[in-house]
């Protein structure tokens, strides 16, 4: 009683809300800044965490509590959003403008979540202002409980991949084109963990890139996580003369299925079962080339990386991996997506089977229509649109606005079907049924690759096809074991129709993660409020170290910046005494502490 009375104590001086003190704490200290690198051969502006680009893995277990404190050494408003994490109840750590005021410049905040009932692999990354094209970026791992059967055998390592477009410029300057109503254009290449392309061609990839390696030994099994962290460009997986099996995306444990190359687009994660059973006579290449564009054009922006035996013979040579040869055909990367299923028999972070929620004996209370077009001209300005409305952020964030009862912040009429008429710039919002369970169609009548993202929330993918959605196209939909994940591709001219139950109260974003195409105004909230709950056991209390700006900025207590190279580091160092004080009091109540 004491550890445990020694533990509550401790965690409220620090202001941290109360957990079981079964659950652990994982504590994370993040210097976000600028550093100077050149993945690409053209010295640029990155964004870098403690320095390094990509950023740390945060590797935590289902039910841990993560508190990361940030500080942000960027000249520019920050803020981090943790892509796939459901932040249970508690929408004030999601990281977007929709429920937070960016972290100033020179500032720290800390973020402090719990991935309740969750596994799976996932990332970070920043969330304004097109940060993302300079990095800011790393992965999240959330292993099984002990206690919680895994449908595979244990692995000898775990090896997490990042690939993406990329583009020479700084995010600064490609913001300015899209501001200035251009295009951003072909990417310059592909990064695989923040580096360039391995020499495979002269003519293509110039002498003297850094370029990543992957160290492994003959006959063990590595489990690899492939998230897809660039701009725009959906991109083709793939290790030379590998078997790659499918067992997790996003959350959730799939049916385990062999592939040779899979298409990962842009927001998306996967995780594979690669067995190092080649004869090591070279090393092998590991590709990510772009997909859904003219590859004869797009040569460039192919990511490539070395998978190499600890008896190698010798260096990789000679041509990549064909991708596949369907350019022509997008149907084999349709019927490649449409066989992601959910593994039914399998538990995630409970014991209980995936399977055992049957999402196709539950009725739809609510159907929306988003249909997304090719940028269009709204008072002279290049914006995107879902059914004709194209977000612009409030200066003050929704929930916010909702907590402190801030008046035309934004509006609940969100339409149901794209509307008629000339597009305008809005801020509406989906007003959510809690408990309900919605349908979206994502209808994509652009001509290049989307993927919509929905954050606070896993939803069934139940179909996609080519062609205009219609009623009828619910025959067509899966009712066994569509996967549940949080980000789903949409091909040019094509539909996607995902289900969602509305059990998690918040305001929660529905984005394009296309960069270019989300910064143009391409997003949604969807408000789900539950009117009976009266002492926040169905959501948690707004932070006490909450950040205010736009008309509640008044509430706002001034914070003297203290930059990494600053005269004042009062703030960093207090939390990391801070850290100790906490981790001590963990460790009386019999938690472990994680304090990288």
């Amino acid at each position: 009683m004491q550890r445990l009375l020694a533990l509550v104590a401790v965690a409220a001086l620090l202001g941290l809300r109360p957990a079981l003190a079964t659950d652990p704490y994982a504590f994370f200290d993040w210097d976000v800044s600028y550093v100077t690198a050149a993945p690409l051969g053209v010295k640029q502006q990155v964004i870098g965490i403690n320095g390094k680009f990509p950023g740390p893995v945060v590797n935590v277990s289902t039910n841990w509590n993560v508190v990361v404190n940030v500080l942000n050494d960027l000249d520019e408003p920050l803020l981090i959003t943790w892509n796939g994490i459901q932040h249970r109840k508690n929408c004030w750590q999601d990281g977007v403008l929709g429920t937070n005021c960016p972290i100033p410049s020179g500032w720290n905040w800390t973020y402090e979540f719990q991935v309740k009932d969750q596994i799976g692999s996932f990332f970070y990354f920043p969330s304004t202002g097109l940060q993302r094209a300079a990095g800011g970026f790393g992965g999240i791992v959330v292993n099984n409980r002990d206690v919680i059967a895994v449908p595979f055998d244990r692995p000898d390592g775990d090896i997490t991949i990042f690939i993406g477009d990329w583009y020479n410029k700084n995010h600064t300057d490609l913001r300015k084109m899209l501001d200035k109503g251009k295009d951003l254009g072909m990417p310059d290449g592909v990064l695989i963990n923040g580096k360039g392309p391995y020499r495979y061609n002269d003519s293509l990839v110039p002498a003297g890139i850094e370029y990543e390696t992957f160290n492994v030994h003959p006959g063990s099994t590595y489990r690899i996580r492939v998230h897809n962290v660039g701009t725009s460009t959906s991109l083709n997986f793939r290790i030379q003369g590998h078997n790659m099996v499918l067992v997790e995306t996003e959350g959730s444990y799939t049916s385990q299925q062999n592939y040779t190359n899979l298409d990962v687009h842009v927001g998306q994660s996967y995780s594979f079962l690669v067995t190092m059973d080649q004869n090591a006579s070279s090393d092998y290449y590991v590709v990510a080339s772009a997909r859904q564009v003219n590859e004869s054009l797009w040569r460039r922006v192919t990511g490539v990386a070395v998978l190499r035996y600890s008896n190698s013979r010798g260096a990789a040579s000679g041509p990549l991996p064909d991708p596949p040869q369907d350019q022509n055909d997008r149907t084999f990367s349709m019927n490649q997506a449409r066989s992601v299923r959910w593994n039914l028999s399998a538990g995630a972070a409970r014991p209980n089977p995936q399977g055992s929620f049957r999402y196709s004996s539950i009725n739809v209370t609510q159907a929306y229509l988003l249909r997304s077009t090719a940028p269009v001209s709204i008072d002279g300005r290049r914006r995107a649109t879902l059914n004709g409305l194209s977000y612009a952020p409030p200066e003050t964030p929704l929930r916010l606005a909702d907590a402190y009862g801030v008046k035309g912040v934004y509006t609940l009429d969100f339409p149901e079907r794209p509307l008629k008429g000339a597009p305008r710039i809005a801020r509406s919002v989906i007003n959510g049924t809690y408990r309900g369970f919605m349908e979206l169609i994502f209808q994509n009548n652009d001509t290049r690759m989307q993927s919509y993202h929905m954050d606070g929330y896993a939803f069934f993918v139940v179909g996609m096809d080519y062609g205009e959605w219609t009623e009828d196209s619910r025959g067509t939909y899966n009712k066994g074991d569509g996967v549940a994940r949080s980000t789903i591709q949409v091909y040019p001219g094509a539909w996607a129709a995902v289900l969602v139950s509305l059990d998690n109260v918040g305001v929660w974003n529905v984005r394009s993660e296309n960069l270019d195409s989300w910064y143009l105004g391409q997003e949604v909230y969807v408000r789900v409020v539950n009117p009976e709950d009266t002492g926040n056991k169905t959501e948690m209390a707004i932070p006490d170290n909450s950040l205010y700006c736009g008309q509640l900025h008044k509430y706002q207590k001034e914070q003297t910046p203290h930059h990494k190279m600053g005269v004042s580091a009062a703030a960093p160092r207090s939390l990391s005494l801070a850290r100790r004080l906490v981790a001590a009091a963990l460790l009386l109540a019999g938690s472990f502490v994680l304090a990288p």
